[in-house]
This record gives C-alpha cells, sequence and structure tokens, in this order.
C-alpha cells in the first residue's frame, strides 16, 4: 500500500484529500503544520508528498526545499498545492523541487487524477537509471568534475550538492557538449520513469541546476539555452 504524507493546514480540505485517496486505497498520514511535516518527512519514507504552499510553522517551499537536500524522500514525488493562480508561484513551487502544482480551489477527480500519475512511476526504472549512469566515467569539463559512480559534483574545486534529477540532467548535457537537446528529449532522460511532469518542468530544474554551478546564473556559461530549440553544454 503506497504511504502519501498530506500537509494541509485547511481541516476540511485535508479531510477531503484523505477520505479520497483512502477509497483509492492509499495510506495517508495527515499533518497540518509546516514544522512538524518537516519533521515527519525527515523521520520516515513516503511514495508521494502532497504539500500545501502557505503552511504555519515552516511554509511549502522550504518544506520541500528541504526534502530534496536531504532524508528518506528525497527522490519522492511532490504535489503542490497553492490557493493563488499566478504563474509566478507556480513556478516558485516546481522550482523548489515539487513534480506537479494543483491550484485551489480544485476538483478531487482531478487531484486523484495527478496522485495516481505520480505514484505511477516505477521506483526500479529509477535505479536502474542511476545503475546506469553509475557504469560511466568521470567527466571533467568547464570546470566542472562530474564523477556518476559517486554521485558527486565539484564546482572551481568545491562540492556542490544536487538532486537527483538535477544530477541527470547536468551528466546528460555534460557527456554531450555542443548537442542541443529539446525539453521534450530531456524529459525521457531526466524522468525515465514517465512521473508527471511538463516542459516547464524542464525549465525549472535547468534554472535550479545553474543557480548550484554557474558563476552567473542570469548569464550562465556552461548550460546555455538554444531559443526555439531547447538547452545544451557549451562545446568543449
Amino acid at each position: 500500500m503506497a504511504r502519501v504524507l498530506v500537509v494541509e493546514d485547511d481541516e476540511h480540505i485535508r479531510d477531503l484529500i484523505v477520505l479520497h485517496l483512502g477509497l483509492e486505497g492509499l495510506e495517508t498520514e495527515a499533518i497540518a503544520d509546516g514544522q512538524e511535516a518537516l519533521a515527519r518527512a525527515n523521520r520516515e519514507g513516503f511514495d508521494l508528498v502532497i504539500l500545501d504552499l502557505m503552511l504555519p510553522g515552516v511554509d511549502g517551499v522550504s518544506i520541500c526545499r528541504a526534502i530534496r537536500r536531504e532524508g528518506p524522500n528525497q527522490d519522492v514525488p511532490v504535489l503542490m498545492l497553492t490557493a493563488r493562480r499566478e504563474e509566478s508561484d507556480k513556478v516558485l513551487g516546481l522550482e523548489s523541487g515539487a513534480d506537479d502544482y494543483l491550484a485551489k480551489p480544485f476538483g478531487i477527480r482531478e487531484l486523484v487524477a495527478r496522485v495516481r500519475a505520480l505514484l505511477r512511476r516505477p521506483r526500479r526504472s529509477q535505479l536502474q537509471a542511476e545503475a546506469a549512469v553509475a557504469t560511466e566515467r568521470p567527466v571533467q569539463i568547464h570546470g566542472l568534475e562530474i564523477d556518476p559512480a559517486r554521485r558527486r559534483v565539484r564546482a572551481r574545486g568545491e562540492d556542490v550538492d544536487l538532486t537527483a534529477q538535477e544530477f541527470r540532467l547536468l551528466f546528460e548535457l555534460a557527456t554531450h557538449p555542443g548537442i542541443v537537446f529539446s525539453r521534450e528529449a530531456l524529459l525521457t532522460r531526466v524522468w525515465p520513469d514517465h512521473t508527471y511532469v511538463t516542459e516547464r518542468s524542464v525549465d525549472s530544474l535547468v534554472k535550479r541546476l545553474r543557480r548550484r554551478i554557474e558563476r552567473d546564473p542570469a548569464n550562465p556559461a556552461i548550460i546555455l539555452t538554444v531559443w526555439g530549440s531547447g538547452y545544451k553544454c557549451a562545446d568543449v
């Protein structure tokens, strides 16, 4: 039985989500406070996290970023809920590491469909993808040292902490310098388990990666945008 952590401070919405996920045969843990949710996510592994953006204690963006940095749920799908419909809020959720978002008010059937899609990814395929990367040799390019066996990256002599998705994106581009990848192509390579993602997710992931490895993320020199086509790693 899949376990879902539901973090929502609105009691009515929280109970509604728990009820319908229970009808889907899912085991749920419901929490209203952000600090308590973060502590639980750091202790226990879940198959999915449903996370409200605005929470008492610690906000949803901070929780999502913390989950992605460390703990047993680093690569668990996160569905972000937001009461605001502005694009900037949706992008903020995706850039923090969320896999999908829903704006309130939402239909319960749509929520259940998103949950099903996020849970559909087989963990085995992800492990296989990671194992395949680990067989590759270390790469040195543009001041970066990328060691796939240890999943370690150093930029200008300092260790860089990357999520699994950020690492896969960097490794894919760095091992094909000068080659332009469309967003669709990157979706199939970075999310090999067919998680519910969109091309916007690729853009958000690129932004996060640039903040970690580029000297000036606003004027990137390593991960370049090819307008109208996609992204590439600067040629050697």
